[in-house]
């Protein structure tokens, strides 16, 4: 087969064949088939639908030998036409398991002729369409009680599921698997044709329960159920503390997920309780996980999840979401335990993506793979005896030694014969030491072959990143990271949009695409309020409300709440109310906030309202399983307390003089609050937006802070002593 048709495939069509040759020669002379089908001049021998994409995953499978479409009415057409099943796979880029299912199947010529001849084949990107995944996920989680990635479903060409699985070995017996993904196609299209009727049952069933999944754990009216009281984070708390893994951080478990442990909730409890117990929660996880493989010894952040209970072994690809995440942690730590450890961290892991995953107009790409040269992790890791070469550079055997010793570097390995670096006895005097050795050997690592990178962006996690650069360049006072949140806001506001006007979720080579769902709206807007926190730009705050009311017009239930998806995305089987917070946190809970955060900054008590009816539409799951909501637990503290309202304006010209003001604010962990200020002459237009800064004025011609509750204020203060003492009291 040499004209580019997947084995068992019909020809293309003369135009199809024509989109597809044009979409290869655009990308060059240096274009490398990700195939092991390939002529003798390296030319790809297979090509299908995904080379139109541009997705990064799709991509990935633009040669190989099954014929896959991207989800869409073709292909449910094709379907019907032909009365076929639909095989549909889900993943991402960065998926391990997602490519060795690849190579053991995808890339298999029997089982793509198996497929193409039986089936109509779907790859769909689960971090571009998450409302697709979210549906399909849970009919994977009804069959088998668990999910994941490569996520494997069979439809109807009415896209109504009727059996799902994950990864599956090829064939019978690899792997210890009784039956391999072959038989399981065989039987399954047999059945399919068959049987109809039990078919029918089968999918009738599984979407019932997908549409009570999904939509049936929030209240039909919010106005019947109480608003759920703190009362949920105290038990949250002792939930967490019975579990807590007390040598190693985290949970008595493997894996071991940085999101397992809600360290910000751990954070807001204790600034509230005084929990010394909770407070050791929070800062040995934080401690433990930048002390393993799990953080980048050399060129910091955070890979996604350790496989064993002492953070040593990681899964070692790294996500934009996690390293946002963790930044955030790190860095409010850093304001209430005052560690000069976690300030590192979040500096390191800040630049870590500014230089690797930043792109050259501001935004920030998604995430990086796990594998390289076809190993998992093989770019992360050392053997002692490379360590010393490269080291014999300084030409000090000392700090070899050292180095070795700090990082746990052992003849042997202490994985699969390499070495992960972390440290068993952590200590800032001997990093500082170390300096110059990790240069060398980032340095010599940035010579071997790199992971792939997902460099598509996500409006979502941009809206992470911004969040995590604005709060952390505040908080540690770095410019050049409240610098590159703005940069990122710049590029996503004037690049992810469609011809409407309204957000989109992905951009990737000059391509806005897809309609936004609620966690693209709320992140973004909740980078856009830390932004403007970090600035005191006025446009951020506006930017961030504008979001906020679309995500009422486009999200919002009338019952309370918000879906993931709008009236403008399509009807799929189920329409999700997200009700979870794993690695990153759901839509929900994220606007929750974003509303509370609002309402204080405008005064206007229409967004109090709609954050207690989204309380009380998820009151059930949150009294029921608050920990699959922790997140919320963030909004439901917020709105337990009385959140200050700081204002600090000074006179025009006089920014630098509010320096000792502002460096107070950086020190201090107040998590229910909002920050406004700016030169006397931008108050009267702020206030039209910002309630609580109208009327205030610097005093004696100096800056001056302003603290509130409810528009009830201190005695203003100029100087920095009395400033932390009113925010001091004002916190208690």
């Amino acid at each position: 087969m040499t004209d580019g048709t997947p084995p068992g495939s019909a020809p293309f069509a003369a135009q199809l064949a024509n989109a597809l040759g044009a979409a290869i020669a655009r990308r060059g002379p240096d274009y490398v088939p990700r195939t092991h089908h390939l002529d003798a001049a390296g030319r790809p021998l297979f090509t299908n639908r995904l080379a139109l994409e541009t997705s990064p995953y799709l991509l990935q499978h633009a040669h190989n030998p099954v014929n896959w479409f991207p989800w869409g009415d073709e292909a449910f057409s094709e379907a019907r036409r032909l009365a076929r099943p639909v095989f549909l796979s889900i993943g991402y880029s960065t998926c391990h398991w997602c490519h060795v299912m690849e190579a053991e199947s995808f890339e298999d010529e029997e089982i793509a002729r198996f497929v193409n001849q039986h089936y109509v084949a779907i790859k769909v990107d689960r971090e571009e369409r998450p409302d697709i995944d979210a549906v399909y996920m849970s009919a994977v989680q009804q069959l088998t009680g668990s999910g994941g990635w490569p996520m494997s479903v069979w439809l109807t060409a009415a896209r109504e599921p009727f059996f799902a699985g994950t990864y599956f070995p090829p064939r019978d017996g690899v792997r210890g698997g009784a039956r391999g993904f072959l038989s399981l196609l065989g039987a399954l299209s047999e059945t399919f044709h068959r049987d109809p009727d039990r078919v029918g049952k089968a999918s009738a069933a599984l979407v019932e329960a997908v549409r009570q999944d999904m939509q049936g754990t929030a209240a039909a009216n919010a106005d019947t159920c109480d608003l759920p009281t703190r009362e949920l984070i105290d038990a949250t708390v002792a939930h967490y503390r019975g579990s807590f893994d007390s040598e190693h951080g985290g949970l008595k478990r493997a894996p071991k997920f940085p999101s397992h442990v809600p360290v910000r909730l751990l954070l807001r409890h204790v600034k509230r309780t005084g929990d010394a117990e909770a407070l050791h929660m929070a800062t040995l996880t934080l401690e433990k996980m930048a002390a393993g493989g799990l953080y980048d010894q050399l060129g910091g952040g955070f890979h996604r999840y350790s496989t064993d209970a002492q953070w040593l072994v990681p899964h070692f690809e790294k996500m934009l979401y996690d390293n946002a995440l963790l930044v955030v942690a790190y860095a409010e730590a850093f304001q209430l335990a005052g560690r000069a450890d976690f300030a590192r961290v979040a500096r390191e892991t800040c630049d870590y993506v500014l230089r690797e995953m930043s792109d050259g107009e501001g935004a920030f790409y998604s995430a990086t793979d796990a594998d390289s040269e076809g190993d998992e992790g093989r770019f992360f890791v050392w053997s002692a005896d490379e360590i010393r070469r490269e080291l014999a550079a300084l030409g000090d055997h000392e700090t070899t030694q050292l180095f070795l010793d700090h990082y746990d570097v052992r003849p042997r390995g202490n994985w699969e014969g390499r070495n992960i670096l972390n440290v068993p006895r952590p200590d800032e005097a001997r990093w500082a030491a170390l300096a110059g050795a990790r240069a060398i050997l980032y340095e010599a690592r940035a010579r071997r072959v790199p992971p792939l990178r997902d460099d598509k962006i996500l409006a979502a996690w941009n809206g992470l990143m911004i969040s995590a650069m604005a709060v952390a360049g505040r908080i540690l006072d770095e410019p050049r990271y409240i610098a590159a949140a703005a940069r990122a806001a710049d590029f996503v506001l004037a690049h992810l949009r469609g011809a409407d006007g309204e957000l989109q979720r992905s951009f990737k080579d000059g391509q806005a695409r897809h309609a936004a769902f609620l966690d693209d709206h709320a992140f973004l807007a909740a980078g856009l309020i830390d932004l403007y926190e970090a600035t005191f730009d006025a446009r951020w705050l506006a930017e961030s409300l504008t979001l906020a009311r679309a995500s009422e017009r486009l999200f919002a239930d009338p019952a309370g709440g918000w879906f993931m998806s709008s009236t403008k995305h399509e009807t799929l089987i189920a329409r999700e109310k997200p009700a979870y917070d794993g690695a990153e946190p759901s839509g929900t809970s994220v606007a929750l906030m974003n509303a509370l955060r609002l309402g204080v900054f405008t005064g206007d008590d229409h967004w109090r309202q709609i954050a207690e009816r989204g309380l009380r539409a998820h009151a059930k799951v949150l009294r029921e399983r608050p920990i699959a909501m922790t997140e919320a637990l963030l909004a439901l503290d917020f709105l337990a307390d009385t959140p200050l309202e700081i204002a600090i304006v000074w006179p025009d010209g006089a920014a630098d003089a509010a320096a000792p003001l502002l460096s107070v604010l950086r020190r201090s962990y107040l998590p229910s609050r909002a920050i406004a200020g700016g030169p006397q002459s931008a108050m009267g237009s702020l206030a039209e937006t910002v309630a609580f800064v109208r009327d205030k004025v610097p005093q004696g011609d100096r800056p001056t802070a302003y603290v509130c509750r409810h528009g009830r204020c201190e005695l203003p203060v100029t100087d920095a002593p009395a400033f932390a003492a009113q925010l001091g009291r004002a916190a208690r």
